[in-house]
């Protein structure tokens, strides 16, 4: 079974409230066994636009990824980071290299 990711870039302009998404976001993350496997380091783009922050998010399989996005739990934080910040979120399936 192939891996599903999120891929998010985000700008935030509410800090606080941010933080507040972030800890409800984390608790959903956490039923669906995701891990962050990149969050907010430093970047840099050769090419294209950008956001502040961009991560990347593993789940065991790309079904728990779109679980996980659709669960209530989650669309409960999305309603707390729409006010504090501005999100690309791309669900995508792994690659298992062939």
């Amino acid at each position: 079974m192939l891996k599903g990711y999120w891929i998010i870039r985000i700008d935030v302009n509410k800090q606080e409230q941010f933080k507040t998404y972030a800890e409800a976001a984390v608790k959903a993350l956490k039923k669906y066994d995701a891990q962050f496997l990149i969050r907010a380091g430093r970047f840099e783009i050769p090419e294209g636009t950008n956001r502040a922050r961009n991560s990347v998010v593993e789940f065991p399989s790309y079904q728990a990824a779109l679980d996980c996005y659709n669960s209530p739990e989650y669309q409960q934080a999305i309603k707390l980071r729409l006010p504090a910040a501005t999100a690309d979120i791309v669900i995508i399936e792994g690659y298992d290299g062939v």
